[in-house]
């Protein structure tokens, strides 16, 4: 029997068995993270410094390129730092950190597309309410409510998840500090309370859900009824990117979590957990850069910038 007193570290799931595979997912990390770095602090940079871009829908965009600037820098580095030194090792606190900062940013960007479909709804059901409604005061507002909420959803769950006595070791299956892979370690009368929590969270999230899908049923509604169809066309444009993220993110996290015990193995849990951790990051920038004429102008003009001074 052990428990979480006597446990100083963790062992995380290796991303492959052999030296020149684990050096290969290295250099496949390392790219990702590089294209998430730059999308991510590109967009950062050209919505702070182009004030004609300072409108709601780019300021929310901002906050969510923070937070997938946050999520892929908490997990990406010890994979990549595992893979190169061959080792697979985690502290406790490192762990603790991890599920922490990791809960933060993902429920963060959650709260934030949900925000965002507002803006869409707003500009294009109540175009006359719209500087009303999404003022600079309220736009901060929203944000400060969505990184709250995130920080009291991460704070719960990671308190509740290591004050639970663990008694099946010390090993988990997946590449970073997940919840439900530490939950595996708990004894099994403990997981009482992790099920109260998750379904707090659960509701919050599907009442999120609900939001979006009955929001976009409107926006649908009120774009077929645009007599032309260039205005349609330019209706359309500016949610698909909104669309296309959310539908990537809760996808790819919903199957992950809720997929049927019977098809869950290694293997597929490492691969999912990727495509949902790693791969949206990367690219949610370029997602919204394709649609978006005022942003790629926006990236246009700031790298001329920078490379006329160098």
């Amino acid at each position: 029997m052990s428990n979480s007193s006597s446990i100083r570290h963790f062992l995380l799931l290796a991303l492959a068995d052999t030296r020149q595979l684990q050096l290969l997912h290295f250099c496949l990390l390392l790219g990702i993270s590089l294209a998430a770095l730059l999308g991510n602090g590109l967009i950062i940079s050209a919505v702070a410094c182009g004030h004609h871009l300072h409108t709601p829908m780019f300021f929310f965009l901002l906050n969510l390129a923070l937070s997938d600037l946050g999520s892929i820098c908490t997990t990406v580095p010890k994979a990549m730092h595992n893979s190169l030194w061959d080792t697979s090792t985690i502290s406790y606190s490192a762990c603790a950190a991890q599920v922490f900062f990791f809960l933060l940013f993902m429920s963060a960007e959650y709260f934030l597309l949900t925000i965002m479909c507002y803006d869409r709804y707003v500009s294009i059901c109540k175009p006359l309410h719209y500087g009303t409604l999404l003022g600079s005061r309220a736009c901060a507002h929203m944000a400060a409510a969505a990184w709250a909420s995130a920080f009291l959803n991460a704070l719960l769950h990671t308190a509740n998840t290591f004050s639970l006595p663990r008694c099946h070791g010390n090993a988990l299956g997946q590449f970073f500090c997940d919840i439900p892979q530490i939950l595996k370690l708990s004894c099994s009368h403990s997981k009482l309370r992790e099920l109260g929590v998750s379904v707090f969270t659960t509701s919050l999230a599907f009442g999120c859900f609900v939001f979006i899908v009955f929001s976009y049923v409107q926006i649908f509604r009120a774009v077929l009824r645009i007599p032309s169809e260039q205005g349609q066309h330019k209706a359309f444009s500016t949610c698909l990117p909104h669309l296309a993220v959310v539908s990537l993110f809760i996808s790819t996290a919903v199957f992950a979590y809720l997929k049927p015990p019977s098809i869950s193995f290694p293997s597929l849990d490492m691969s999912l957990s990727i495509l949902y951790s790693v791969v949206p990051p990367a690219l949610n920038p370029l997602i919204y850069s394709l649609r978006n004429q005022e942003l790629k102008a926006a990236v246009r003009a700031l790298m001329a910038g920078w490379f006329q001074k160098h």
